[in-house]
């Protein structure tokens, strides 16, 4: 099995880089990767990646990119620039914006996993229909991965819930990153799609993110470590897709 701590991402879900350099030397050697998102992100900019890069850590930029082709583009590049060695876009915004965004990625770093985000685990199919999506959930995420992979995608973020069905339908040449990952027992929060890591692994994830069970524990690091036991003692069905594969 490959070491759990290429599967785990931590999302610094916090304001500042010092809360984020906090968690990080709390967690410690329990994981490599991190992931910056929008609040980190939008109050402290590049520099919370340019502090992350420059410690050795990986960084999972996830401001899902969604715009006109060109603007996503250059933002794409941007961002390739920074170092970061995942980022997201929505495959919502069609076959011509992912193209431009792996495209751009390529350009830079060729090894950039350039992931596209097909449905937000807050959301149902209820939540789907009032939008103006007529299918099911577990069908959208198979059409806007379908989608992604299609035109240079060679990952999604998409819950554990679907991950079985991605696999069965789309194969295991790509990767598959899935939030909404708690621990058994503890609470959903504002997730609606949630599985454990051992599940998510199960189902054929390639990675996980987990946020506040991990950042808002007493002991990040002990809680990154039982998550780590979780996934090592899960049935690894991903063991031909890991990220080195890929």
């Amino acid at each position: 099995m490959p070491d759990p701590r290429e599967r785990l991402i931590v999302a610094l879900d916090v304001s500042s880089t010092a809360a984020a350099q906090k968690i990080v030397a709390a967690v410690g050697d329990s994981a490599f990767t991190y992931k910056v998102g929008m609040q980190l992100y939008t109050a402290e900019g590049p520099r919370a990646v340019r502090d992350l890069v420059v410690s050795g850590r990986r960084v999972f930029l996830d401001l899902k990119y969604h715009d006109i082709p060109n603007t996503v583009s250059a933002a794409v590049h941007e961002a390739s620039g920074l170092g970061v060695d995942m980022l997201t876009v929505h495959a919502a915004g069609g076959g011509k914006m992912l193209r431009a965004a792996t495209e751009a990625a390529r350009g830079v770093n060729p090894n950039l996993l350039v992931l596209a985000v097909t449905v937000l685990t807050s959301m149902e199919d209820a939540d789907l229909e009032k939008v103006g999506v007529r299918a099911g959930v577990v069908d959208q995420v198979l059409r806007l991965a379908a989608l992604s992979i299609a035109n240079g995608c060679r990952g999604v973020v998409a819950s554990a819930l679907e991950a079985s069905e991605l696999r069965r339908e789309l194969g295991d040449r790509f990767a598959i990153v899935t939030p909404g990952v708690r621990s058994a027992g503890t609470g959903h929060g504002d997730q609606a799609r949630v599985v454990t890591p051992a599940d998510a692994i199960a189902a054929g994830a390639t990675h996980i993110v987990v946020g506040r069970p991990i950042t808002a524990a007493a002991d990040p690091g002990a809680e990154a470590r039982e998550i780590l036991s979780q996934i090592n003692g899960s049935p690894d069905v991903s063991a031909a897709f890991t990220p080195a594969t890929l």
